[in-house]
């Protein structure tokens, strides 16, 4: 059976609050949910790199609010604003590299201001759900060969997990201890993606923005862990489940849905970095290639995969790329943007050719 798409009678005119909205997944989402007839207010930084995706999809100036999640104030004035019947919360610190250069700053973002974000969505009185985004690496990485499943320990040896594994925690406080049975009614969960790829992310120190960059240059791209095994998925995937998981929450049994959920890649689509580089090489060519890197680098996992049996078994959420296909439509965007298409267009279409997968009888989208 194919996942379920968005349902857009539920999102017409519905008042959503985005945290992170300037970022890449975050700008993927606003885009998402513009075309559902949401009523979008984002909060956020401004963005980091140029280009970026945001500014090329032209967000409404009037309803983004730039702004920093470690000022507790300024976040509650725009929450309040925004008398959101929806959260999702996107904003973070979101690299493992640049958390050992500033972990202070890392658990400030990631920690603190999933604690200033729940602070100012509990006096919210219509609100009806909150999905707070963390990530896979939340997990006590034992470097295990199997999926991690959500009754794993939350840790993290580096900065950035560990602060995500706190933020975990912060979200399972705040909600025995202030929303539901006798607090507020909304619901609270929270989300593991895996490592999300696909066109219009220009960030630094990640994977395909370096392999693009490099190879548009006509240069070898530095790798530094190319036996690192990841749980690729493209980026529209777990948008899905963050849509899907919102409407569970707020819908009349929304108690059941108000924990953490994995919202990971099939088990096949986990491989190492080596393979990605090279597929992407191969595709490119020129002579795109890669090198290893010669620096020495901060401590990263090596193993990784979550298990998102509970997602597909309850949400009806599930993949409908494969990793191949995920590559081409990722390369195929890049290749378009490069070549003048409009980035705002492109990603569209690449929304509606997504949700064509999640008819009855799509079939699992497949390289061509």
């Amino acid at each position: 059976m194919a996942a379920l798409n968005p349902d857009p009678v539920f999102w017409a005119g519905r008042r959503v609050l985005l945290t992170g909205h300037t970022g890449f997944k975050g700008a993927w989402l606003s885009l998402w949910l513009a075309r559902l007839g949401a009523q979008i207010t984002g909060f956020a930084l401004a963005p980091e790199t140029r280009p970026n995706l945001f500014e090329a999809i032209g967000f409404p100036s009037e309803r983004s609010r730039i702004g920093d999640i470690r000022e507790l104030a300024a976040l509650t004035a725009a929450v309040k604003e925004a008398e959101p019947e929806i959260v999702i919360h996107m904003a973070a610190q979101a690299l493992v590299r640049p958390s050992y250069a500033d972990p202070v700053g890392t658990f400030a973002v990631n920690t603190m201001g999933t604690v200033h974000l729940l602070e100012a969505a509990r006096a919210v009185p219509g609100l009806r759900a909150v999905v707070v985004v963390t990530s896979d690496k939340a997990y006590e990485n034992r470097e295990w060969p199997y999926a991690y499943r959500e009754t794993e320990a939350m840790g993290g040896r580096d900065p950035y997990s560990a602060s995500k594994g706190c933020a975990e925690l912060v979200t399972s406080a705040y909600r025995a201890s202030f929303f539901g049975e006798g607090g507020h009614p909304a619901r609270i969960a929270s989300a593991r993606a895996g490592n999300v790829i696909g066109g219009g992310d220009y960030s630094l120190d990640r994977l395909i923005p370096d392999i693009v960059r490099a190879f548009g240059a006509g240069e070898s791209v530095e790798i530094r862990a190319p036996h690192a095994v990841r749980p690729w998925q493209h980026v529209l995937e777990p948008l899905a489940g963050y849509l899907r998981l919102a409407e569970c929450l707020a819908g009349t049994d929304g108690d059941r849905f108000a924990e953490g959920w994995n919202l990971g890649p099939a088990d096949e689509d986990c491989r190492p970095v080596s393979e990605l580089v090279e597929r992407l090489a191969k595709g490119w060519g020129d002579g795109a290639g890669w090198h290893l890197s010669q620096k020495t680098h901060p401590h990263e996992a090596t193993y990784l995969k979550v298990d998102a049996s509970k997602a597909r078994a309850r949400l009806g959420w599930d993949r409908r790329l494969t990793l191949d296909t995920a590559l081409d439509w990722t390369a195929a965007w890049y290749r378009a943007a490069a070549a003048g298409d409009d980035p705002r267009a492109l990603a569209e279409a690449e929304i509606a050719r997504y949700e064509a997968l999640g008819q009855p009888g799509a079939p699992l989208g497949v390289s061509a």
